[in-house]
């Protein structure tokens, strides 16, 4: 069982809570750089120093994580993406048939699962969307059962007209029990959750991507979502996700939010952001690096 990481913003709470793949194994421990990326070597991984030692490996590997956020906001509890889940049947291996602790550790960490209010899947890609539903008696339930799910038609309707294994299986085991249960609402990539706590979008990975702003008696920080999946595209933002439905659209949205949040009092929270997961975007030359405190095991230190 993993400890959570807590953040403030201002009167918000964000806690972490990491999925794992059995015997609390992350599922993102390290991975080649081809795992995640097409134009990405070792080689140019070990060339930024700073990658070290939360993000990346002396060898070249990258270090990530999934994992869930819950933001707790005017009495709201809100469940900001639900990682992978366990029992879902999945094309990459080390995502099929897990059996993680990822309730146990939800539980552990003061949450109760018919105490959350919404539940926020940035995208609709399987490792966002999997606690949506647990198998209960040969049938997937909706885990939240007292939450709306808060999801964007536009990639809904995407995800439905795909026509591979994958999606298909996401769609039924993840997708459609919550809208059958009529826990879906179908919102706009600037819904307002709270007064401090709104989407917005960030399209490019998939066409109706949000990330999650959190602005909260002048404190702020952003939930990216997917579109960084790594802080090595901080210092080199054209490095693409081999997931991105549109690689130029998505580095676009990237340079645009590195432009904009650089060098300002915003906490980041990377949605697969190995520990300490939070930090800020600082200008390094001509590009920007990804910079934690320096009290990395102290994440109220970023607040």
């Amino acid at each position: 069982m993993t400890s959570p990481l807590r953040w403030r913003v201002g009167e918000v709470t964000v806690t972490r809570i990491a999925e794992s793949g059995g015997e609390s194994a992350p599922l993102f421990a390290s991975v080649p750089p081809t795992f995640l990326f097409s134009n990405l070597s070792a080689e140019t991984v070990r060339s930024h120093a700073w990658l070290q030692p939360h993000f990346a490996t002396t060898s070249g590997r990258l270090i990530a994580s999934i994992h869930a956020f819950v933001v707790e906001s005017h009495g709201k509890t809100i469940v900001v993406d639900t990682c992978v889940g366990n029992d879902k049947l999945r094309d990459l291996p080390a995502w099929s048939g897990l059996s993680g602790s990822f309730l146990a550790d939800f539980a552990a960490a003061g949450f109760a699962l018919d105490g959350v209010d919404a539940v926020l899947c940035t995208h609709l890609h399987s490792d966002h969307v999997g606690w949506n539903t647990r198998l209960a008696d040969g049938r997937w339930l909706p885990t939240f059962p007292r939450a709306r799910y808060l999801l964007s038609r536009l990639d809904y309707d995407g995800l439905a007209a795909a026509d591979d294994t994958n999606s298909r299986a996401v769609l039924a085991d993840s997708i459609a029990p919550v809208v059958d249960a009529g826990l879906v609402d179908w919102v706009d990539s600037s819904h307002a959750i709270t007064d401090e706590v709104c989407l917005e979008p960030t399209p490019g990975h998939t066409p109706g991507h949000v990330s999650v702003r959190i602005c909260s008696a002048g404190a702020e920080a952003v939930i990216t979502g997917d579109l960084m999946h790594h802080p090595i595209q901080c210092c080199d933002p054209r490095v693409a996700s081999r997931f991105d439905a549109d690689s130029e659209q998505a580095f676009a949205t990237r340079m645009r939010f590195l432009r904009e949040q650089a060098d300002r009092d915003v906490l980041v929270l990377g949605t697969h952001f190995a520990e300490p997961t939070g930090g800020r975007i600082v200008s390094d030359g001509a590009a920007w690096r990804f910079a934690v405190p320096a009290a990395a095991s102290d994440p109220s230190a970023t607040s």
